[in-house]
């Protein structure tokens, strides 16, 4: 097993052991955790991959440094870019004890990409991902709560947390500074909604990944819900001249609007608001497409033994639909006749196959063209 896939394993059993049981720390191995996100990595991406803000964001005594201070202007056949990260003055305001912060990792740094994907199917709800470089003897942001869940994946040096509930710094009992934790390499650590935190590099730069989780609630589901009802109950004729000066004598209109809510409400069965959000979830994630264009050049020469494997962070669920099945990947839907069913079943099972797997359900041509429309999707990739 790739360290890779020991870091996904490991995080992602936390993840989900934290958010049924509350606990709050948990020691990994630092060989694999330092791989999502090394130094060289975070220095990689300053010095080679033209980042552009808001991917960096940089802060310094907790208020954020303005990106013009740090960025500049170039161009490309003539066409200007701005926000370009200016490595050089970047690099100074780190020895000025600045924090460096990489925002929104999961759309653009492969480690992260595969975890957090594998995340969302797991919990159900979005994640996103931020790293936070802080020079020794320094602290970004002060005292602060974040509205979702979040973990904290130390993997470089170490950070001294200091963690608190309840009435805030001025209670009941005078100034709270917090329950201390020390996070090393190898470390988790789950703080759930409304925790206060606060964090500061103590002897040596410290590097952590945050994974944060917004959730999918109850109210967001019905409140879509309540919006498609009010498209749907014809209530957008003007109310009657004269209902500024006697708006009860007017209350009965306003009674048969909410009747009719209610009512397209009541006519909805609450399972299929859920299967409905399901599907909007699982054909709303943006699936990593790393190969395809290898891949769709390369699909003619797919024949019966060619090894496939199911792409890293591409989830896959079958819906049946009358004589189709719709098959959710990600970004996406795909409509397959219904009778191919038994074949996608089994695709979907398996990490690793060939077409020539699907010889109980298929022939040669059949399964062909099934592989390669799932190659051409992004589901499968040719094994390299």
């Amino acid at each position: 097993m790739s360290a890779t896939a020991r870091v996904a394993g490991d995080v992602d059993a936390f993840v989900r052991d934290a958010w049924a049981t509350r606990m709050h720390l948990h020691d990994g191995d630092p060989k694999d955790l330092a791989t999502l996100l090394t130094l060289d990595d975070v220095d990689h991406l300053l010095a080679d991959t033209a980042l552009r803000s808001p991917q960096l964001r940089v802060v310094r005594d907790g208020s954020v440094v303005p990106a013009r201070s740090w960025t500049r202007r170039a161009s490309i056949g003539g066409q200007a870019i701005t926000g370009l990260v200016d490595v050089r003055r970047v690099l100074d305001l780190v020895d000025d004890g600045a924090t460096l912060v990489l925002q929104g990792l999961q759309r653009w740094w492969p480690p992260l990409t595969r975890l957090l994907a594998d995340l969302e199917r797991e919990l159900g709800h979005p994640c996103q991902a931020n790293a936070y470089l802080t020079p020794p003897d320094a602290q970004g942001f002060g005292w602060h709560a974040d509205a979702h869940d979040v973990f904290v994946v130390q993997t470089h040096g170490t950070k001294h947390w200091r963690v608190r509930s309840g009435d805030g710094p001025d209670g009941p009992d005078g100034p709270d500074e917090g329950e201390a934790v020390g996070l090393v390499p190898g470390s988790c650590l789950y703080l759930p909604a409304g925790t206060d935190h606060a964090a500061r590099a103590l002897d040596t730069t410290s590097l952590h990944v945050t994974i944060g989780v917004p959730p999918v609630t109850l109210r967001h589901v019905l409140q879509r819900h309540v919006r498609a009802v009010l498209d749907d109950a014809d209530l957008d004729r003007p109310l009657p001249a004269g209902w500024l000066s006697d708006p009860d004598s007017h209350a009965p209109l306003a009674k048969a609007g909410i009747d009719r809510v209610l009512q397209g409400l009541a006519a909805r069965d609450p399972g299929d608001l859920l299967a409905v959000e399901a599907d909007r979830f699982l054909t709303g994630r943006e699936p990593t497409q790393r190969g395809g264009l290898v891949d769709r050049l390369g699909g003619d020469d797919l024949h019966d033994d060619t090894v496939l494997v199911r792409r890293p962070g591409h989830g896959a669920v079958l819906r049946p639909a009358g004589d189709h099945v719709r098959l959710l990947i990600g970004d996406r839907e795909v409509s397959i006749p219904a009778w191919v069913t038994p074949a996608l079943e089994e695709v979907v099972s398996r990490d690793r196959l060939c077409a020539r797997d699907l010889a109980d359900w298929l022939t040669p041509t059949s399964r062909l063209v099934l592989v390669r429309r799932l190659v051409r999707e992004g589901l499968l990739h040719v094994a390299r």
